[in-house]
């Protein structure tokens, strides 16, 4: 039975990835015969016999027609046609030649068959290679080929001592869009040369239907014996070009059957010609270039048809056009700040009727919008608006009136509420020439530095310059506000440089928060990859950091690996030159770090790290790549650990963690080693450490850490702004480290996920472990308060967290919960709203989770909703500052962001809602909680996620 929705495979290539020069043979053109019937006979019994014998040169195909002679009395009376030479011998020599043309132009110039005297037949058997590539033919290119006759009178249309003898013009592509191949038969246009326009006058295809004279019953029939002949010669084309398959016996036969029949199709042809003939005589006016020319003055009409050979091809070769990259940004003139963000809308345009899907119109809902490349569109200013500046702002210089000039009750609220964008708000013009005008006045405000940088434009250069030295007259701007000005959309140096000025002033411990955002600035700085010049010279953020850096050794060491693993980074959005950028900045730092005291053995103990994870990607590559069970690959692992030769049992001197630079390890604890189950094998290795303790990590190889570690970056800032705001949710953000861009370590925390706990206990799992481990009989749940309340305001800490980073894909194998009462999540493999299960909640709040706290009536859980709503009102007014660090994280090939990457900043946006008031969001964020704690969607998942889990195992 036929398997429906199957087709056959179908391979095919597009013409720009065909590197082959255009090439043509000529056949065989030979002189007209006064035998008609002869000529077509012999004609047809050569190709009979070609295709029998399998003949590749193709020499012995036929020019197919003929023309009546001309009357030696016409010879006698017109001297132009008595030196022409195929009026006086019916071998005399003609030779081809062949041009490229396409949009009605010339493409190439014309190449000539080399000459060849005639015998017998005119013969070339010659490719012709004209100066272009396949790659490189338009869409309507075509193959204009003249033959051409000597004469030595010349005449119309001559070229030196040569009139065309014909003319035929060959489209490279077929109406499929396909590159013609193999053999071709061309009409010939007597005594005129090939016309290679788009409204071609030579045109080569010839057509069997039946066709329509000028007036009513000028209809010309075709025979059906010619028509038979036709359609077998496509079927013998194909035989030859292998798409019929060859059976010698039946080939045979058939060439001989129709050898036979070719005598009576020639009988018939004639036939058809005399009717024409008579026709054509009857409506002189009607006739076309076959018809019986003045020129020449022959009684009867011409009729050529001229066979060449194209190149073939295994495959079908299909019209591809060249598709040109997008011109860097950088090759474009700079922009203003507030233009830059504009460059990143790119139009959109609808298909037209008929190209959407069917009875689907242009301007339905489900229309399909195709997004059109223009590099002008937000590249350049509007002249109009571009006049205006500087007619407006030519009047608002240094004057003194500027300098004391102050705004009134109206513009003074235009001003706050311009001061209230968000950093990814655009202002308009009107509100840019509001901000340039009363600049001096904002300048004690210093929520306005930003939004006065995005009003300048920084290509005027006398602005430019006063814009430089109005900054220097602001007050001091918080971080978030400098962040933002270190992003992609601000170039000036200038800019930068103040800054990297306000930087300065934050402590290390500070500093090391934005420290993975400021290692992704430095793509946007001027800094030259030349290995004899100083990357820090033009760079006042890399000789900053590099300075910072070196100068103490905790922010050195996530410094180094930051720039290591971009380092490492070979796709396609990082790009050679980044690469280069931060190996010169490795180097730099390396060279500085050299320079400090005791700064040589901070540089071996970053060696030494480098060796120290080497030795761990071997072993976990190895473990990944074994076919064994966990046990065996337990012991392998165990094994390797305490073989002397590896230098991991014993660490002399006590080396700096790389995941925690203040955690000095001396060796390794190989009893305490665990390999999980899963795809990628990860593993548990042990430290022994300088205090005593021991520091479990988790290895990991094959696996991109870079957005966990991301993510586990910005829960670690929450986590600080909501302790300044005096809101301890005992968060518990684990450290994670990616040393490459496939392998990384995370810290192990001792913890059960709510999935194994849920297995060892029934009745609500979650608050039966509590008190498993922290059991109080004089409480109310019988768990102790301090456990239960780090347990709550972990719950809700988390939930918001999660909530705004929009963390997808949570099941109960994922959120953990540790013997002491802190809730966490981990695994963090997809953010900002993308998730791979259907109808997946906003928030992660299980039915187990609550029931921990005593149900939906328990004081617990409204204490809960408080924290909650603390949590979110205290983050959004740190909205700036977070908007900011995905700003500056766009281009850090994040997979999630890398996905859309304009709309990164804005998802996280839309998740703080700043459009709302703070009783508004409150509320709001009140309807999440129980919208989430009533779908029913997330329940069947966890159900599935069960399910599949257990079957797994």
């Amino acid at each position: 039975m036929a398997e429906y929705g199957k087709m056959d495979p179908f391979s095919f290539a597009g013409s720009k990835d065909v590197d082959h020069p255009v090439s043509i043979r000529m056949f065989v053109p030979a002189a007209p015969r006064p035998a008609p019937l002869r000529q077509d006979t012999l004609g047809w019994n050569r190709m009979m016999r070609s295709f029998a014998a399998n003949e590749s040169d193709g020499c012995r195909m036929n020019l197919e027609g003929d023309e009546p002679p001309l009357k030696y009395s016409t010879l006698l009376d017109r001297a132009d046609l008595r030196h022409v030479g195929s009026n006086t011998s019916p071998h005399s020599d003609l030779y081809v030649t062949v041009q490229v043309w396409a949009g009605s132009k010339p493409l190439t110039v014309p190449v000539q068959t080399a000459y060849k005297p005639f015998r017998s037949e005119r013969r070339w058997n010659e490719w012709l290679q004209l100066p272009v590539t396949y790659k490189s033919l338009p869409a309507d290119s075509c193959l204009a080929i003249t033959v051409w006759d000597l004469s030595p009178t010349a005449g119309r249309n001559a070229a030196d001592h040569a009139i065309p003898f014909g003319g035929t013009t060959l489209p490279m592509f077929d109406a499929d869009n396909q590159v013609q191949k193999g053999r071709q038969k061309c009409l010939v246009h007597r005594h005129k040369a090939a016309d290679g326009t788009d409204r071609t006058k030579t045109p080569a295809l010839v057509t069997n239907k039946k066709k329509g004279g000028g007036r009513k019953g000028d209809i010309i029939e075709l025979d059906k014996d010619a028509e038979e002949l036709d359609r077998m010669e496509k079927l013998f084309k194909k035989h030859e070009m292998g798409e019929i398959p060859r059976v010698e016996w039946l080939d045979q036969m058939v060439f001989r059957s129709f050898e036979k029949r070719g005598l009576q199709a020639a009988k018939s042809s004639m036939q058809m010609l005399q009717r024409q003939r008579s026709v054509n005589g009857d409506n002189a006016e009607h006739k076309n270039s076959t018809a019986a020319n003045p020129e020449d003055g022959r009684p009867g009409i011409s009729t050529f048809l001229l066979n060449v050979e194209l190149p073939r091809f295994d495959f079908p070769v299909v019209f591809a056009d060249h598709e040109y990259e997008p011109p860097p940004i950088s090759a474009l003139q700079p922009l203003s700040a507030s233009q830059a963000n504009l460059a990143q809308r790119q139009p959109q345009v609808q298909y037209g009727p008929g190209i959407n899907a069917v009875e689907e119109s242009w301007n339905s809902p489900g229309a399909r919008l195709v997004n059109v490349y223009d590099p002008e569109v937000g590249q350049r200013d509007n002249p109009a608006e571009a006049k205006h500046r500087r007619l407006f702002r030519s009047s608002h210089r240094h004057g003194i009136l500027d300098k004391d000039l102050k705004p009134n009750a109206k513009v003074r609220d235009e001003l706050n509420l311009i001061m209230s964008y968000s950093p990814t708000h655009l202002l308009s013009p009107e509100e840019m020439d509001l901000v340039w005008k009363f600049r001096y006045h904002l300048t004690r405000d210093k929520r306005a530095l930003t939004k006065f940088v995005k009003s300048v434009n920084w290509r005027d250069q006398g602005e430019s310059k006063q814009a430089i030295q109005v900054l220097g007259r602001w007050t001091e701007i918080d971080v978030d506000d400098a962040l933002e000005i270190l992003g992609p959309v601000f170039d000036n140096p200038g800019v930068r440089s103040y800054a990297v000025h306000r930087l300065r002033k934050s402590g290390d411990e500070e500093l090391l928060l934005y420290l993975l955002q400021l290692v992704q600035a430095l793509k946007y700085e001027h800094i030259s990859a030349d290995s004899n010049e100083d990357s820090t010279h033009d760079s006042s953020l890399a000789r900053f950091l590099i300075q910072r850096a070196a100068a103490n050794f905790k922010l050195g060491n996530y410094f180094y690996w930051y720039l290591m693993v971009e380092c490492d980074d070979h796709s396609v959005e990082q790009g050679p030159d980044n690469r280069n950028i931060y190996r010169k900045v490795a180097y730099d730092f390396m060279a500085e770090l050299v320079e400090q005291p005791g700064g040589a053995e901070n540089r071996k103990v970053l060696l030494r790290q480098a060796e120290l994870v080497a030795v761990l990607s071997k072993l976990a590559g190895e473990v990944k790549a074994s076919s064994e069970s966990i046990s065996k690959k337990v012991d392998r692992v165990k094994h390797f650990l305490s073989d002397p030769k590896n230098e991991l049992l014993a660490i002399d001197p006590p080396l700096a963690l790389p995941l925690d630079p203040s955690i000095k390890i001396t060796g390794v604890l190989p009893e305490q080693t665990m390999v999980f189950k899963s795809s990628l094998n990860p593993i548990k290795i042990s430290f022994k450490t300088t205090s005593g303790n021991a520091y479990p990590i988790i290895f990991k190889l094959g696996d991109d850490l870079r957005q966990d570690q991301l993510v586990i970056q910005i829960i670690t800032l929450m986590d600080q702004l909501l302790q300044k705001e005096n809101l301890d949710l005992k968060l518990s953000p684990y450290k994670i480290l990616a040393t490459s861009t496939s392998a990384g370590a995370s810290q192990f925390v001792q913890s059960q996920s709510l999935s194994s706990i849920v297995g060892k206990f029934r009745n609500n799992p979650a608050l039966a472990y509590l008190k498993h481990h922290n059991p109080d009989a004089t409480q109310p749940l019988g768990v102790r308060h301090e456990t239960l309340d780090t347990y709550v305001r972990s719950c809700a800490g988390y939930c918001v967290i999660t909530y705004i980073l929009g963390v997808g894909d949570r099941h109960l194998d994922n959120l953990l919960l540790s013997p002491d009462g802190h809730f966490f999540h981990a695994d963090f493999g997809f953010i900002l709203g993308r998730d791979p299960k259907p109808f997946a909640p906003a928030m992660k709040l299980s039915k187990e989770m609550v029931d921990c706290m005593g149900g939906i009536n328990s004081d617990h859980y409204q204490q809960f909703k408080q924290y909650c709503f603390m949590a979110y009102t205290a983050l959004r007014k740190s909205s700036n500052l977070i908007l900011n660090l995905f700003s500056l994280m766009v281009d850090a090939n994040i997979p999630d962001i890398r996905l859309e990457p304009d709309k990164a900043v804005l998802k996280v946006r839309e998740r703080f809602h700043l459009e709302l008031s703070e009783e508004e969001a409150i509320l709001y964020f009140g309807r999440v909680i129980e919208d989430t704690l009533r779908a029913v969607a997330p329940v069947l998942i966890d159900k599935l996620h069960e399910w599949a889990q257990a079957l797994r195992a």
